[in-house]
């Protein structure tokens, strides 16, 4: 089995600040037990921020972005140093991985980082990857890394994707404000009921929240991967949900799948415009599986050049689909609205009749 594990800042971090050396200590066992059961483990962690804020003396995680990147730049070794002791401890190599969101939008960049982390599993050694927060602001914004782990599940098109968070899984309220409330075991399919279970602040030290690992969840079941957010503050919980025991909420994919490049384009590429599209449009691409034709967009919004990609969205709003434009932005201004037919009189040239190919779209709604 395939395994990315992803460990949040709330799970690493000590009550008195900086990291908790011996959750970590338990985290490294349960790991390096499943690892030797015959598994391939990536670990995806946060904590270099949490690591800066304990180094550098500081009262609380600060909110300015420089502070964090600072925090982070301080932090990043600390952590480092303790994951290679406590493997070591164990007989186990980790490497360190830092990643931006460009090498999930370069094609290049891409394959590259899928192979420098196969090869380091094949050389029997655990992968730790984490987002390059001294450089990069979407992780310290937005996900806690959450988002970057279903990035990496697929790209390594793992089978199975464990978000270690500090409650036991989806409930049907917050625990934390409603003691009825009851742990949900599976979910079957990411509804707008379950998003709207998800919603809530996250902790004071992460920043992901459970909205942010339902979504994390549904962007790797388009993959076919199967997802479990469990208790990672249990010691143990790891190894008994590898075999077999059932912990937390499972998200188990469908039947489909998304093909490894259209995987890319729909979460690895991130969009340069949108076009509005007509209902004409919207029920051909969602209903029949056609390609968008110029005939049947509307508006365009953003500059984009020929082969960026585009989000396709209602008259409404909606986000419809995604997709690899065939034109800019400038030339599709020029012929929105109008007949493939009359592509060419109107540009002087053709590149294909579609403005976005179904080769190269993928529904998202």
């Amino acid at each position: 089995m395939r395994l990315i594990v992803k460990i949040g800042s709330n799970i690493l971090s000590a009550r008195e600040g900086g990291l908790d050396e011996g959750r970590m200590r338990s985290l490294a066992a349960d790991i390096c037990l499943v690892s030797g059961e015959g598994n391939e483990v990536v670990v995806v962690s946060s904590g270099a921020i949490a690591a800066g804020v304990g180094k550098l003396g500081l009262k609380k995680k600060p909110s300015d972005i420089r502070l964090k990147q600072a925090a982070a730049a301080v932090g990043q070794t600390q952590l480092m140093w303790l994951y290679e002791k406590l493997f070591r401890e164990k007989d186990k190599k980790v490497a360190q991985i830092l990643l931006t969101r460009d090498v999930f939008t370069d094609r290049v960049r891409y394959i590259n980082a899928r192979n420098t982390i196969f090869t380091l599993i094949g050389l029997g050694v655990i992968p730790v990857i984490n987002e390059n927060d001294t450089v990069s602001m979407d992780e310290i914004r937005f996900g806690d890394n959450d988002q970057l782990a279903a990035l990496v599940a697929s790209l390594l098109e793992a089978d199975r994707l464990v978000i270690l968070s500090d409650v036991e899984g989806l409930f049907t309220a917050d625990p934390r404000h409603d003691h009825q409330s009851k742990l949900i075991p599976v979910v079957s399919g990411i509804t707008a009921e379950i998003e709207k279970l998800a919603g809530g602040a996250g902790s004071p030290v992460g920043t992901g929240g459970m909205y942010s690992k339902v979504m994390a969840a549904k962007k790797a079941m388009s993959a076919g991967i199967t997802v479990n957010i469990i208790n990672g503050k249990k010691k143990g919980l790891l190894p008994e949900l590898i075999h077999g025991r059932p912990c937390g909420t499972e998200f188990r994919p469908g039947n489909g799948k998304l093909p490894a490049r259209k995987g890319w384009i729909a979460y690895g590429l991130k969009a340069k415009g949108r076009l509005v599209i007509d209902e004409g449009a919207k029920e051909a691409i969602l209903t029949r599986g056609k390609s968008l034709l110029p005939s049947g967009i509307t508006q365009v919004e953003g500059i984009f050049d020929r082969g960026d990609p585009v989000y396709l969205v209602s008259l409404s709003g909606q986000r419809l689909a995604k997709g690899l434009s065939n034109y800019s932005s400038g030339e599709i201004e020029r012929i929105k609205g109008r007949r493939s037919s009359e592509i060419s009189a109107t540009l002087g040239y053709t590149y294909s009749d579609e403005v976005v190919h179904r080769d190269n779209l993928v529904v998202v709604a």
